[in-house]
């Protein structure tokens, strides 16, 4: 029997590595199996080649990896990710099958959670998109790999030279990415014990820890590189603000969507009313059909606040997304709007002249700050500032199509956002308008903390379900592809 595939194990200090290089071995389709060992318990040195690697990410690991796979008349390359415990019966020939039935230049395919318990939970992951350009995409703990798409980006990557210490992976998932498809098998491959515990709310920013800084820019470095190679690379933008040449009631509008946030909606609307400015503003708060006592605090902080403005949309359908465009496209609204979140404050009374201030001296259509996380009682807690200086004026609008987020507070230029409005979400819709708006119009920062963050049980985002988590990322991946597209006909016309 034909045995057309290598596989590559990457071996750690789990107790059951040993058996899972004999299933390998075993395995009527495997040709040839080597080991990736970055530190920690050795691998047997009598099994097959061993690549001890400083880093398993680096671009002399993969280097040294794709020689030796190409140095075996193999078909494809399983590579074993960190993690897989047990491959299933057959999972390896199955997920070759449909490889090879489609042409796709890389597979993988859904797994089982294996808890401390012992329990085993279906580990269900999301399809590729075009727009998938984010280093983080969880493909699982096993990824299969074409020979020919494989033999074509490795020596793309030899010409190119790049030396890289975290994203030779990244940078070659991205060049098979351009040479083939890239197919998910939704049936689960194998067993993964569960490798991180923690909830959705205590990694939402692992992204942004400054002990990544390096990281971030050589993540960037690769996916700018990638969209300049498949034409979707922008210069800096340059557009035009919208002038209406119409008169706002304010210059600039706090904007506070709300729902049933009754223990922290009183200090967040203190917090913008305290606000100290040179110009008139408002505060519009989009009060989103609550249920707890949210209502009745609102209406009774608007009777002694003439600045604070109660709005009960009439819809009841209405996301976050909807909520901003009740308050963006009102006649109340100023000419900037600014972003506070009803869990949150404001870090001091002179956030919103310092915005607005900016806003006109640069004339960008966006503005984004800094903001430090802090829990329910205003105590600092970790990662503290988050700043978001990935982002640059020469190419923050790349990389904004790899990133998660842009950061807060957000302001905005309100003649030109309301060209767009907000998609009718609750997850994503800042998102959405950044990338939409860095595709046209300068992006300001300011990098000091203007806001805190509360992080506490409260927050939607603190314990999300697989199954949410899910939707949410496709969303996210579906904005990038809708953008990416966007800027490839853009990118085409500028030529």
């Amino acid at each position: 029997m034909t045995r057309p595939i290598a596989a590559l194990l990457t071996w750690t200090d789990r107790p059951d590595m040993a058996e899972a290089l004999a299933a390998l071995e075993a395995h009527d389709e495997i040709s040839a199996v080597a080991i990736a060992h970055a530190g920690g318990a050795a691998p047997p040195a009598d099994r097959g080649p061993v690549f001890a690697v400083g880093s398993l990410w680096s671009s002399d690991a993969v280097g040294a990896i794709l020689t030796w796979f190409q140095a075996h008349p193999a078909q494809e390359l399983l590579w074993v990710l960190p993690g897989a415990a047990r491959v299933a019966p057959g999972a390896v020939s199955r997920l070759a099958q449909v490889a090879r039935a489609t042409g796709a230049a890389l597979a993988y395919g859904d797994f089982h959670d294996l808890a401390v318990d012992g329990a085993l939970t279906l580990h269900s992951l999301i399809d590729y998109q075009t727009g998938s350009l984010r280093d983080d995409f969880d493909f699982g703990p096993l990824l299969l790999m074409s020979a020919a798409p494989l033999g074509r980006a490795a020596e793309a990557m030899a010409q190119e030279g790049k030396e890289l210490r975290h994203g030779a992976l990244y940078d070659l998932r991205l060049r098979l990415v351009e040479r083939g498809s890239v197919l998910r098998l939704p049936e689960p491959l194998c067993v993964r014990p569960e490798l991180d515990a923690r909830a959705s709310g205590d990694k939402v920013f692992d992204y942004v820890d400054p002990r990544q800084r390096e990281y971030q820019i050589e993540m960037e470095q690769i996916a700018t590189g990638y969209l300049e190679r498949i034409g979707a690379k922008l210069p800096p933008p340059r557009g035009a603000l919208v002038d209406e040449g119409a008169a706002y009631p304010v210059e600039a509008s706090v904007v506070i969507p709300v729902r049933d946030r009754v223990k922290t909606i009183g200090d967040a609307v203190e917090s913008a009313l305290a606000q100290e400015a040179p110009f008139e503003f408002n505060v519009i708060v989009v009060d989103n059909h609550s249920t707890d006592s949210t209502t009745e605090l609102l209406r009774a902080l608007a009777a002694q606040h003439q600045r604070l403005v109660h709005l009960v949309p009439a819809r009841d359908d209405l996301g976050i997304g909807g909520c901003w465009n009740e308050a963006i496209y009102s006649e109340r609204c100023g000419r900037y709007a600014v972003q506070l979140d009803s869990d949150d404050l404001y870090d001091g009374t002179d956030v919103l002249r310092r915005i607005v201030e900016r806003l006109q001296a640069e004339g960008c259509a966006l503005l984004i700050g800094a903001y430090t996380t802090v829990d329910f009682e205003l105590e600092r807690r970790p990662p503290g500032l988050i700043d978001h200086r990935e982002w640059t004026d020469d190419n923050g609008h790349n990389n904004a199509l790899r990133v998660h987020g842009l950061g807060a507070p957000r302001a905005f230029h309100v003649p030109t956002l309301r060209r767009f409005g907000f998609p009718n979400v609750s997850y994503g819709e800042d998102y959405a308008v950044a990338l939409r708006l860095c595709r046209e119009y300068r992006v300001g920062r300011i990098y000091d903390s203007l806001y805190w963050c509360r992080r506490w049980e409260g927050n939607t985002d603190s314990a999300l379900s697989l199954e949410t988590s899910n939707r949410y990322a496709h969303y996210k991946d579906r904005l990038r592809t809708v953008e990416l597209i966007a800027r490839l006909r853009q990118g085409g016309e500028l030529e």
